[in-house]
């Protein structure tokens, strides 16, 4: 893989520490600096305009989701990676809708941090096991817009034309819509990717479209997945 910048920002010294140590012994990775607070973080992140954004979300001065947002609007060839002790529904589904492409806890660091951020630069979406089980169970509790059920107020009726999703269908689908890829969906659901391609040829059989981008789009216009 080819070169690329990281800017940190963390305002424990112990993690700043060991992110910088876990970083240097990595020569594609060029470290640009590290912030303490929110306003430094901002300020550093404009003037670096790094290829990676690791950050934390509790930080001096208010939450690392703000810039999340802030990098998304100015710079979303960045790719975030959030790396928090909060692991609860609000803070990862508030972080992803701000723009985080990565989602770590800190009790998850003995994985290696640079192995990380080149499976994020590569396209995919690193998220600590823990913190996928939960999105998935919140999946689950969404299926039943997928199973025939009317649709949310405001969205297209269905059509008599197009079959319902099954259980793990609409899951893969869920996954797909936030950005996940399918070899990543198939770890999540513990099969393999070969099955995870046989539920997307289903998908696009049943919604009569040909791509990922078309089967959720469509899905989205039926009222089946929420934005």
């Amino acid at each position: 893989m080819s070169l690329f910048s990281v800017l940190i920002v963390e305002d424990q010294v112990r993690f700043r520490e060991a992110f910088e140590k876990s970083l240097s012994q990595a020569g594609d990775i060029r470290l640009l600096g590290m912030a303490s607070d929110l306003q430094q973080g901002r300020r550093m992140f404009d003037q670096l305009r790094p290829d990676v954004l690791l950050v934390d979300l509790d930080l001096p001065g208010g939450s690392g989701i703000e810039l999340i947002r802030h990098a998304a609007q100015a710079h979303p060839d960045c790719e975030v990676m959030v790396i928090s002790v909060f692991g609860d529904e609000q803070h990862v589904l508030s972080s992803i809708e701000a723009g985080a492409t990565g989602y770590l806890l800190k009790d998850s660091l003995a994985l290696d941090l640079p192995d990380q951020l080149r499976a994020l630069r590569s396209g995919g979406s690193p998220i600590s096991p823990v913190i996928a089980r939960r999105l998935l169970l919140r999946l689950n509790a969404g299926t039943q817009h997928l199973h025939g059920l009317p649709a949310e107020t405001g969205a297209a009726p269905l059509d008599e034309n197009v079959i319902a999703l099954s259980e793990q269908e609409s899951r893969v689908l869920h996954l797909a819509a936030k950005g996940f890829t399918f070899d990543e969906i198939a770890q999540f659901l513990q099969v393999s990717p070969h099955t995870v391609m046989t539920y997307v040829k289903r998908i696009y059989r049943k919604l009569q479209v040909r791509s990922k981008v078309e089967a959720i789009y469509e899905a989205r216009r039926l009222g089946w997945l929420r934005d």
